[in-house]
């Protein structure tokens, strides 16, 4: 049987990485989501089993749309793996220091957008027979157990604190998922930067192993990328 994947913000950095990773095991269907599917050759150059979905999930209306596109290769087969991996950080900016539209518009892709799409997708992750994992991708710098609270991008951070809430929330609402949150690592991608420690293919493949080994112990939990659990 075919293990199906949606991965959100697809068309670069980890979540291009993850479809890259996740095209090598030829038992996998992705749902290859972005904004803008015109501009995304390099998904599309992945083979058959990529399929690229338009979804901006800053917005409400464009996640609730792509179900119907997205019910094309879904069918009534259901979704293994749902992966929140779209974000976004605001530059500029400190503690007592905020572009308001910059910082909400922060919150709505990378907090309310997962909690969105997990809600537009949920009918398909409750098939029976289906994994039902919601991995979200946050970050140690929404968390308070890992060291030094760190000044830097605070409408970031707080957008992470809020996904790694969504996803206790989640697994406290139904406990036939496995909703969990995740740290990637200081990746370099745009965002991460040219001095990040990380390859975003490195990432992508701890990531992949970790979601598919998951078992409802993890639920709700925050872990890195080595499946290690930190604590919020």
């Amino acid at each position: 049987m075919s293990v199906i994947w949606l991965v959100t913000g697809a068309n670069r950095g980890i979540g291009f990485a993850l479809v890259k990773q996740l095209v090598k095991e030829p038992s996998n269907t992705i749902i290859a989501a972005c904004r803008t599917p015109e501009k995304a050759d390099a998904l599309k150059a992945l083979g058959d089993s990529v399929h690229v979905l338009q979804m901006d999930v800053g917005d409400a209306d464009s996640i609730t749309s792509s179900v119907e596109s997205a019910r094309a290769v879904l069918g009534r087969k259901g979704l293994d793996y749902l992966v929140n991996n779209a974000g976004m950080a605001q530059s500029g900016e400190n503690a007592f220091n905020f572009d308001p539209a910059g910082a909400l518009r922060v919150v709505q892709v990378n907090a309310l957008g997962p909690a969105l799409v997990s809600q537009a997708y949920l009918p398909f992750l409750e098939v029976a027979g289906r994994r039902g994992v919601i991995m979200h991708i946050s970050s140690s710098l929404g968390a308070f157990s890992v060291g030094k609270i760190s000044t830097m991008a605070p409408s970031y951070s707080m957008s992470k604190s809020a996904l790694n809430m969504l996803a206790a929330k989640q697994a406290a609402e139904k406990p036939n998922l496995i909703p969990f949150t995740v740290c990637p690592g200081w990746v370099s991608t745009d965002m991460g930067g040219p001095t990040a420690t990380t390859k975003p293919e490195d990432s992508a493949a701890a990531l992949v192993k970790l979601a598919t080994s998951v078992t409802k112990d993890h639920a709700g939990k925050f872990l890195q990328r080595d499946g290690t659990s930190t604590g919020y």
